[in-house]
């Protein structure tokens, strides 16, 4: 019995030994507790290793002069643009153009049915005849009672009777012939000739459609001149003045365009703090077409050094802007004020915020944390983060 307890004995000390040692050999990449602890102390911060930048990545701010630029954008827009209507009632006839096609000012475009008024011309031309000869008949009255009036074989009222049939005579005439020219006016309209040189855009009916006068049948565009309409704030347009170039960054073009200010509105809109202006550019070669979108900057030279950081530099959270600088061995984030930007250069200003001696973050780099250790080293190590992609940049 006591042999029995002395090996059952054995075999409990055998298994928790060996309880610890499989338990040693799984968590053997743990830490320990007292390491754990240990790290948890004040004296971890002492060894945390610290985020290394190169001169690239943290600089100082540059004092540059940063052109101010205005900016605005819409669709274009041909000023030259006539709507071809039809000035009689009537049956289409014809109409000898498609859409995209050119024509001349002055050209025919189209006929209509104008068979009434043909019948108006002539019957007008007959009555004008008439009056004539009434006119005619008058006139040889009066000349005939004149000379009678002479020889007292009339009385003076007769001679003036004679003179009032005479004007009348003629009244009637120019009636006439006024009317004459209307019908004549009336029946050149119903051609349908081209009033500009361009392009026809559209076709609102076809031969045939039975057309009421003023209405609409073919608009033609003049593309040798587009204009971009925008709008721009109360607070920048005193700094714009007619005949300022402009570059123009046209959806479909690889390269800018360049126009002028054309125009600038006496007065806000109603409602808005925006005040309209109109950017005109020559188009001789035809490559650009009306409702093609379009950007327009306006660039608003500076002669005052400004405090610059890279755009790049410039994060948002919250609706405050911020940048991260190293001071001291370590990470802070800035509240900052931003002013004018240049995106061709890069920059960006800032009026307050930053002093011109501090190093700036001039990229954005995932988890940093204020506080952090860090330091600009002259070559990039281990322990230099890496910035995010330029393509996930914000803008303000």
């Amino acid at each position: 019995m006591r042999k029995r307890l002395v090996f059952a004995g054995a075999a409990i000390v055998v298994a928790i030994a060996g309880g610890f040692a499989i338990k040693a050999g799984r968590g053997a990449a743990a830490v320990p507790a007292s390491a754990a602890m240990a790290a948890n102390a004040p004296d971890a911060a002492a060894s945390e290793v610290p985020l290394d930048f190169t001169p690239n990545e943290a600089s100082k701010p540059l004092q540059l002069a940063l052109p101010q630029v205005v900016e605005f954008s819409g669709p274009l827009v041909a000023p030259n643009t006539a709507i071809v209507r039809a000035k009689a009632t009537g049956t289409l006839l014809s109409l000898d153009v498609q859409e995209g096609q050119r024509v001349k000012a002055g050209e025919p475009i189209g006929r209509i049915d104008v068979s009434d008024l043909q019948s108006k011309v002539a019957e007008r031309a007959a009555n004008l005849a008439a009056v004539r000869t009434t006119l005619d008949q008058a006139q040889r009255t009066h000349e005939s009672n004149i000379g009678l009036a002479n020889d007292k074989f009339i009385s003076p009222i007769a001679l003036e009777n004679s003179k009032s049939a005479l004007e009348s005579a003629k009244a009637g005439v120019a009636a006439a012939q006024a009317a004459l020219d209307s019908a004549r006016i009336a029946l050149r309209d119903a051609s349908l000739l081209a009033p500009i040189s361009g392009i026809v855009s559209k076709k609102y009916v076809v031969s045939g459609e039975k057309v009421t006068a003023e209405q609409q049948v073919v608009t033609i565009v003049d593309l040798h001149l587009l204009e971009l309409a925008g709008t721009v704030g109360t607070q920048e347009v005193g700094q714009l003045s007619t005949g300022m170039p402009v570059t123009l960054k046209i959806e479909g073009l690889g390269k800018p365009i360049d126009g002028k200010l054309a125009r600038i509105a006496p007065a806000a809109e109603a409602g808005t703090r925006s005040i309209g202006v109109v950017v005109q550019l020559q188009n001789p070669k035809e490559t650009m077409r009306a409702g093609q979108y379009a950007v327009a900057q306006v660039q608003i030279g500076d002669a005052t050094p400004r405090l610059t950081v890279p755009i790049s530099a410039i994060s948002s959270a919250s609706g405050q802007e911020y940048v991260w600088t190293v001071e001291k061995g370590k990470l802070l984030r800035r509240t900052v004020t931003t002013g004018r930007r240049d995106p061709v250069k890069g920059r960006a200003e800032v009026l307050e915020g930053l002093t011109p001696d501090a190093l700036v973050l001039g990229a954005r780099f995932d988890n940093l944390r204020e506080g952090a250790k860090a330091r600009v080293v002259a070559v990039a190590t281990a322990a230099t983060p890496k910035p995010l992609p330029t393509a996930a940049t914000a803008t303000r």
